[in-house]
């Protein structure tokens, strides 16, 4: 057995399971105290679920592709002789953390923007706090569809960010 890879595979999964419950609990109660202050989910309100649950699928899309540039950050940090030091391992993480929060505000703004746009006479947040549940799928299907086409360049965008070893050209 490759105890250096053992040890790294049970280090990704305990970083990807801190990471992804803690954001995902945060956005959660960001959202819930920003938008809607006094919904529940004892109210039965399904289209504060469905909008949610829309919002929770986009971040964890986010977080698939920002969970392996911070493992591959570690995986430099392990294989490299000089080694990496573990402040910089934590300001990459944190650089990499950041910018996926920004970019899902970015594409929860837009899909808000967008879907007011297409319905100029809808209140969205009006139409979820009245359990509409058709409003609050189209936006959640907006929001998915608009991270699913995303997250190759988010993950393009992690990997131009990642500290790799300058290679010079022998040509």
């Amino acid at each position: 057995m490759n105890t250096n890879l053992f040890t790294l595979a049970i280090a990704e999964i305990l970083i990807a399971l801190t990471v992804s419950v803690s954001v995902l609990f945060l956005s959660f109660q960001i959202l819930k105290k920003i938008f809607f202050k006094n919904i529940s989910f004892a109210k039965d309100n399904l289209a504060f679920v469905i909008f949610s649950s829309g919002i929770i699928i986009s971040i964890g899309f986010i977080l698939s592709e920002i969970i392996p540039s911070i493992s591959n950050i570690i995986r430099i940090a392990m294989n490299e002789s000089d080694g990496i030091p573990f402040a910089q391992i934590l300001k990459y993480s944190g650089l990499y953390l950041l910018i996926g929060f920004l970019i899902a505000l970015v594409i929860n703004a837009v899909t808000f923007l967008l879907f007011s746009v297409l319905t100029k006479s809808v209140n969205e947040f009006q139409e979820i706090k009245n359990n509409n549940t058709a409003v609050a799928l189209l936006i959640a299907a907006i929001l998915v569809a608009i991270t699913m086409i995303l997250k190759d360049s988010i993950a393009l965008l992690m990997s131009s960010m990642m500290p790799f070893q300058e290679v010079t050209n022998f040509l």
